[in-house]
């Protein structure tokens, strides 16, 4: 319909119904239920439900059609950082709704023929609003399991089946239901090595307040046989992380941890992972001379605090106590603010990528991307010229900073501009408004300084 609509009578259509839906919700948040009953209030709750979903099937269109927008405008990184900006979701969230927005609609083919969506039962259910967030997962979880044996036909009607009851039953019955039928159409289990690929993936989660992570995920059979070898090395009384002692008091799944742990660093230490931006493949941690040095007297004085934990290129804390037995049993580069390397880190115009010595100073300063609230660690970035290059700039460590690729980009482009700071920090503007400085790295700034630097900050 919207296709047949000029530009502004579509514009002005879509605005009018969503102000008349604005001018509802204030109805419904300024009327009380207090008269009604608990009968009507389920029959409201069960109306809010049913428009919740409409409203969800009308923003996977949307994130479909930003995906692959009409006029062809912009680029994708431009949308994507639009949307981050203006509905204050997670880039992870954004992906997920564009790849399954890109699944239950269709879409345009490179030479502008139509395709049809990938789960057309599905489409038609979340475009109606039959089926709720919870429905979805459940249907896409049950189909994606099936391997490549599987006849296109059977999956269709495996979909179909599992959308119809997802009309009637909530998401754990279509869960349930998803994997009777995952083993009525493949009983004996076979996957080929494309399956097995597919599916492989670890997930690295969120670092709680005791420093520990999650970790979850599926190993293929090679990475399971190897992890089997090194788990088998870490028999009771060997590779105690404690040194000797005259028991063995862990788990299996404390020496399981153990195992991998040394797995790791043994490839480390190896020397034999290649590089990454400059570095040997290795730990970074940036710490400062006097956590430093009361480390290490709090490591053979108990009388003495530990200071607060380091921070890694990858954006974790590591407690002191850790840092000193990771540098005594392997090789990490440390990258102590308050003492500069004596090797080469101002080179002027006689090259234009930065040495590792100067990346080593951006992780001490920076910790991760400068832009305002980026949460990238330094790992995942490049070094960028805050006076770029083109335009004279030198390849000074006070003039590199840390930008995730993306937002290097957005520099490149002329998007944003950047600009060195008063407190020797990078600021970001995109032209009007005064730079600011990310404090995402910096979680003592949050609490201690002040978090909208101001106007006047830019140097």
């Amino acid at each position: 319909m919207a296709m047949a609509l000029g530009a502004a009578a579509a514009r002005e259509q879509i605005c009018a119904a969503l102000t008349a839906i604005d001018a509802a919700h204030q109805v419904l948040r300024e009327t009380s239920s207090d008269l009604v009953g608990n009968d009507f209030r389920v029959e409201v709750a069960e109306r809010l439900e049913f428009q919740d979903r409409i409203n969800r099937g009308l923003m996977y269109r949307i994130f479909g059609e930003l995906a692959d927008p009409p006029d062809g405008n912009g680029s994708i990184a431009a949308v994507r950082a639009a949307l981050w900006k203006r509905l204050r979701i997670t880039p992870r969230e954004i992906t997920r709704r564009c790849r399954l927005a890109a699944r239950i609609r269709g879409r345009r083919s490179l030479t502008g023929a139509d395709i049809a969506p990938e789960l057309p039962a599905l489409a038609a259910a979340v475009e109606s609003g039959a089926v709720g967030e919870d429905h979805i997962r459940a249907v896409c979880q049950a189909v994606d399991v099936l391997p490549a044996v599987v006849p296109p036909a059977e999956i269709t009607a495996a979909e179909q089946a599992l959308v119809e009851h997802a009309t009637r039953v909530d998401s754990g019955v279509v869960a349930k239901l998803g994997q009777r039928i995952v083993d009525h159409l493949n009983p004996d289990g076979l996957f080929s090595d494309q399956d097995r690929a597919r599916r492989r993936g670890l997930t690295l989660g969120r670092q709680g307040p005791d420093g520990m992570s999650k970790l979850s995920g599926l190993l293929d059979p090679q990475a399971r046989a190897y992890f089997e070898a090194v788990a088998a090395a870490v028999r009771p009384g060997r590779h105690l992380p404690d040194g000797p002692e005259e028991r063995d008091e862990r788990s299996p799944a404390q020496r399981c941890h153990d195992a991998l742990k040394l797995g790791m660093a043994t490839a480390i230490s190896s020397g034999k992972l290649g590089t990454h931006r400059g570095h040997p493949v290795t730990v970074v941690v940036a710490t400062t001379l006097a956590e430093l040095n009361q480390a290490a007297h709090a490591a053979i004085d108990p009388a003495i605090a530990m200071p607060p934990p380091a921070h890694t290129g990858g954006g974790s804390r590591l407690p002191m106590r850790d840092l000193i037995a990771m540098a005594a049993n392997t090789i990490c580069y440390l990258a102590v603010f308050d003492d500069h390397t004596k090797r080469p880190l101002y080179l002027g115009r006689q090259k234009r990528i930065a040495t590792a010595e100067q990346r080593l100073i951006c992780y001490a300063r920076d910790r991760g991307c400068t832009q305002p609230n980026c949460l990238a660690p330094g790992y995942h970035c490049e070094v960028h010229h805050a006076n770029p290059w083109a335009r004279g700039g030198h390849t000074n460590a006070n003039n590199l900073y840390f930008a995730c690729g993306p937002h290097h980009t957005d520099t490149t482009d002329g998007h944003q501009q950047t600009i060195v700071t008063t407190t020797g920090r990078l600021g970001w503007t995109d032209g009007t408004t005064p730079p600011h400085i990310n404090h995402a790295h910096h979680p003592e700034e949050l609490l201690h300084g002040n978090p909208d630097p101001p106007d006047d900050e830019a140097a």
